[in-house]
């Protein structure tokens, strides 16, 4: 069983990211499932950047740090999207993590990232945001820390392929995204 904190996407705390706390905490693992946008939700993009803007980004980090700073020093670090930006956040200051843990976006590996460090990726190929020469520096700067790296790249599918209350749900991707990360848990 893994402790586990799960970082929500520019959109908000929303039902996704409740359901997929359920399917962990089924798996037997403990997830906390901080809301750093404090009630407000959306599924529009543009009005989820608009949403983060009004919060602000020291606000959203320091709303993070305070949810994850009671848990154990193995907590998995986890994050949909803007939430990887957040785990780049507070990665540093949790060296003894057990693993990390990355959808739909990026977190930049901090230098004193334990050798050995389970790192999971899972991005579309055609991500707008991720494109694939980011992904390529980023797996670079994962294996140069001498993380244990995955990356997971998903043909035919949208940013937010995991998530089917939007329009880039692709359903063999979000399966495979899914097994992928439970089986990293374990």
């Amino acid at each position: 069983m893994a402790n586990m904190i799960l970082f929500h996407s520019v959109l908000g705390l929303r039902d996704n990211e409740r359901h997929l706390a359920e399917r962990l905490r089924a798996a037997g693992h403990a997830v906390t499932l901080p809301d750093l946008y404090r009630g407000a939700v959306t599924d529009d993009l543009d009005e989820g950047f608009a949403i983060k803007a009004r919060i602000g980004w020291d606000a959203i980090c320091l709303e993070a740090r305070d949810a994850l700073d009671p848990m154990p020093g193995d907590t998995v670090l986890a994050g949909i999207s803007m939430g990887a930006g957040v785990v780049a956040e507070v990665w540093a200051s949790r060296p003894l993590a057990a693993g990390v843990l990355l959808f739909h976006g990026l977190a930049t590996v901090p230098g004193n990232t334990r050798p050995g460090l389970p790192v999971q990726l899972h991005v579309a190929d055609t991500d707008p945001f991720f494109p694939d020469a980011d992904v390529r520096a980023w797996q670079e700067s994962a294996e140069t820390a001498r993380a244990d790296v995955q990356v997971y790249r998903y043909p035919d599918s949208g940013h937010y392929f995991s998530d089917p209350a939007l329009p880039d749900y692709n359903e063999t991707s979000a399966a495979q995204l899914w097994s992928r990360s439970l089986a990293f848990l374990m």
